[in-house]
């Protein structure tokens, strides 16, 4: 049963039908339980839930903003003190979270239900959702096709209808990416914007910021509204923004922008004509409004950065390895791990101190010029995937490939796979289907993924917007503008969403 048309509603538009006393918070539960029991056995989206324990938490008197409004919690960093947090992984299967993250805590205050954990790559490595451990999560669009990663469960939870929203991270586009695929919005924040403590300061050097995916703009101001400030823990502080959020989308944008936007994949590879054409019919509509667009790339080497990255990703890896030995107790195998985790981890210990300074230096350039070309150009857009979803399995290792890793995994040897010229074909085909998304990243920038455009074979792409750091406020404004377009992707286009 569909209830009050649960599936319908934002996380603001339930709030305030149980605000109005239009529906119980135990009517709303009841809602979402019922479709997560009837929609996630096919999509796979939530992978741990909490439902004896969250209906407990429904009786309590919290008067938050989000008030027994459902919210789904992603296994990755999000923690909840008692609650498993396995990070997509078999090794981390049997960890239980000691206290929640300045995240949940936050989010907490406001009332919102965490009703489990969704679906990520092990260790979230991946830009699809596909884990050995738990298998893979399916797009609501076409279940045969990915919802992106790393946050793809989350994307799965939310386009499917389990619920309004869900908790995401972004550590190369893992926002962003489910969002275009699932149809959804997606905003990256500002380095520093929202929390990432107490147990750390930075996640990957500050590349990864902690947010949400969801159905409408609104919910992501009023979400950012809640988790922006300052934290003990926190490496990195962005430029203050007193106001509200969703205060300032209601405001719309009041002068014409000077926008920049390129079609063209900064690592130089293939762009689908679809994701560029989604871009285009973005421009005209825009220059339609009155605003001052030009074709102009962004002023940085792609590839010198697209290297930095990796080597990044290198290190990164296989410094939570380490990390995790001292969290199991144990040393972690070959066995253990996926053969890609393995490889990167490898990697990493085959990259020197010296590498990964410089790959950082390359950021701090590139950040640096990024804000030059911001004093100039307002926004600037791109795809935001090169390609469309891809299909379940399309991102396995190949006969061969395995191989070499199994035995380079047993031996040790991350030389001898560069010898074999595999790492250089696992860093292109990694990259080459979603190469825009990492820039943001790097330079600390926000960015957002919006619902623009659906392909001929009924599958959703997003646009990339990027604009200088701390200006949150003028993506979301430009988002809520395009909402109120035709342009905006509906979530009713998706067969699946209207299952019961």
């Amino acid at each position: 049963m569909n209830h009050f048309g649960y599936e319908n509603y934002d996380g603001l538009g339930i709030a305030e039908l149980i605000k109005q006393k239009e529906v119980s918070k135990p009517e709303v539960l009841e809602a979402a339980l019922n479709k997560m029991e009837s929609v996630n056995k096919d999509v796979n989206a939530f992978i741990y839930t909490r439902k004896e324990k969250v209906q407990k938490e429904i009786l309590d008197e919290n008067e938050g903003i989000f008030a027994g409004v459902p919210f789904a919690l992603k296994d990755i960093s999000q923690e909840m003190k008692g609650e498993p947090l396995t990070l997509g992984s078999k090794v981390h299967k049997d960890y239980v979270s000691n206290e929640d993250s300045e995240y949940v805590k936050r989010l907490r205050k406001q009332g919102l239900l965490f009703l489990g954990y969704t679906n990520v790559p092990e260790f979230g490595l991946m830009a699809v959702t596909e884990p050995k451990h738990y298998g893979p999560t399916r797009n609501p669009w076409n279940l045969d096709y990915t919802p992106g990663g790393s946050s793809g469960g989350s994307a799965a939870a939310v386009a499917s209808g389990m619920v309004p929203f869900a908790g995401a991270n972004d550590g190369g586009g893992s926002i962003r990416i489910p969002a275009a695929y699932c149809g959804l919005f997606g905003l990256k924040p500002t380095r520093g914007r929202t929390p990432v403590g107490p147990k750390n300061g930075r996640y990957w050097q500050g590349a990864t910021v902690e947010h949400a995916i969801t159905k409408t703009v609104r919910d992501s101001a009023a979400l950012l509204d809640i988790l922006n400030g300052v934290e003990k823990a926190g490496a990195y502080t962005a430029p203050p923004f007193n106001g509200r959020y969703l205060k300032e989308i209601e405001k719309g944008i009041e002068t014409p922008l000077k926008i920049a936007f390129s079609i063209e994949s900064p690592i130089l590879t293939e762009v689908n004509k679809e994701c560029q054409a989604a871009v285009i019919k973005t421009v005209k509509h825009l220059e339609s409004l009155g605003h001052h667009v030009i074709e102009k790339n962004a002023p940085v080497d792609g590839k010198k950065l697209a290297a930095s990255y990796i080597t990044l990703y290198f290190g990164e890896v296989s410094a939570s390895i380490s990390r995790l030995e001292e969290v199991i107790g144990k040393r972690v195998k070959y066995e253990d791990v996926e053969p890609t985790t393995w490889l990167l981890s490898l990697l990493g210990k085959a990259t020197t101190a010296q590498e990964f300074v410089l790959s950082l230096q390359e950021w701090d350039r590139a950040a640096y010029e990024m804000e030059v070309f911001h004093e100039t150009y307002d926004l600037y857009i791109t795809p935001t995937t090169a390609f469309p979803p891809a299909k379940i399995g399309d991102h396995d290792l190949k006969s061969l490939e395995k191989l070499a890793l199994e035995v380079t995994g047993k031996i040790g040897s991350a030389k001898l796979l560069k010898k074999l010229g595999i790492v250089d074909k696992l860093v292109e085909d990694s990259l080459k289907r979603v190469p825009f998304t990492q820039l943001a990243n790097l330079t600390g920038q926000p960015a957002m993924s919006v619902p623009l455009h659906v392909t001929n074979e009924g599958l959703p792409v997003g646009v990339q917007f990027m604009a200088a750091r701390g200006k949150e406020d003028l993506l979301l404004k430009m988002a809520a503008m395009l909402e109120q377009t035709s342009l905006w992707t509906p979530l009713n286009e998706n067969p699946y969403f209207k299952i019961d």
